[in-house]
């Protein structure tokens, strides 16, 4: 096997374990959460095993993350700190929305996202977007129209919303000036 392959597995079952103990699970927890048997966990969380896809869309599963986010914890290490440098960004090229997401990738159980966005853009989500989150909006500059199924909320500047239950949403800027707001997430399951 090749180093890379060794140190990724290594880092993989780091992330698994870390996983794991920020929920307080015992081996035995994961084990009956994920239907893996606990030496499997045991020999992945020592780097002793490389995980197959299956093996891994069982323990996601039982951590409520997609494979891909457990990865990206994985190869993000236990970097505590994220430098601005370093933050993902993403524009979204039809509103000119622009999400910066501001906290480290080493497993928080919890995400820090900053978004600008520009004078008249509006952004919608599905339910299906929340449904194992739980989100706080604060609006740190403008002017946030943020509708919330049937409710419309108007956020200004110091403003913070915790979002109630899953329904469709969408994020509005009816003004003449961009908005900055910060979403924070959490996971509930």
């Amino acid at each position: 096997m090749s180093t890379i392959s060794d140190n990724f597995d290594r880092c993989l079952g780091d992330r698994v374990r870390t996983e794991r103990e920020l929920r307080g699970w015992s081996l035995s927890d994961l084990a009956d959460h994920s239907g893996v048997s606990r030496a499997m966990i045991h020999k992945v969380e020592r780097g002793e095993s490389s995980p197959t896809a299956s093996l891994l869309g069982k323990l996601c599963g039982a951590f409520g993350l997609t494979v891909s986010s457990l990865i990206a914890r994985a190869e993000a290490g236990d970097r505590r700190l994220s430098r601005r440098d370093d933050q993902q960004v993403w524009a979204d090229p039809e509103t000119g929305y622009v999400r910066r997401h501001v906290s480290p990738a080493s497993g928080s159980p919890f995400d820090i996202v900053a978004v600008d966005l520009p004078a008249g853009a509006r952004v919608a989500y599905p339910a299906s977007s929340f449904v194992f989150l739980r989100q706080c909006i604060w609006v740190l500059e403008g002017v946030l129209t943020f509708v919330e199924g049937e409710v419309v909320h108007a956020l200004t500047a110091g403003d913070c919303l915790l979002l109630g239950p899953a329904v469709d949403c969408e994020f509005r800027n009816d003004s003449h000036a961009d908005c900055r707001y910060v979403v924070t997430l959490t996971r509930t399951g």
